[in-house]
């Protein structure tokens, strides 16, 4: 960090005796109009949009070009005063309107519509929880058992396909 931004988003400070000091107060609050709860138009776009709208932002892609160079993964956002960068650090997220998704970036890279965690809630019961182990896939019986093997091995399979259950 330097002594003239801040830790995580890269916001400008003021300084002691620094002059026009509402020029780095604006900076700051439109840097920060673009961090928090980011909508952003689309991810991994590698060449900036020619005509955006003030407000709009992107992901930028792994390669841009263009105003985006040297903004791989982060967040550009336009403004009266040009592009504006928030670099993506692991954690954040962002609403991505051309995927109806949340993406999110870890690892070096943002994925979109990704959801991860140890257990779904609904209405305060737990619905969907860790992968449990296997159940055989039943064999042997009689004839009239038949039936309800061919329908117990579909329950199976569909747990299976879903992930609820190993295979």
């Amino acid at each position: 960090m330097s002594d003239e931004t801040s830790v995580r988003l890269g916001l400008p400070l003021l300084q002691t005796g620094q002059a026009q000091k509402e020029m780095t107060y604006n900076e700051a609050l439109t840097l920060l109009d673009f961090a928090v709860q980011p909508v952003v138009e689309a991810v991994g776009v590698d060449t900036p949009p020619a005509a955006p709208a003030p407000g709009a932002c992107w992901v930028v892609g792994p390669t841009p070009n263009g105003a985006w160079t040297g903004q791989a993964n982060a967040i550009a956002g336009w403004s009266a005063g040009g592009w504006r960068f928030i670099g993506a650090d692991d954690g954040m997220a962002a609403w991505s309107r051309a995927d109806d998704a949340i993406a999110r970036f870890s690892g070096g890279e943002w994925t979109v519509g990704r959801l991860s965690g140890t257990q779904v809630v609904v209405a305060a019961t737990k619905v969907v929880g860790t992968q449990q182990s296997a159940i055989s896939t039943p064999s042997g019986g009689s004839a009239p058992d038949t039936e309800a093997r061919i329908a117990i091995t579909a329950i199976l399979a569909a747990l299976r396909t879903h992930g609820l259950i190993a295979t």
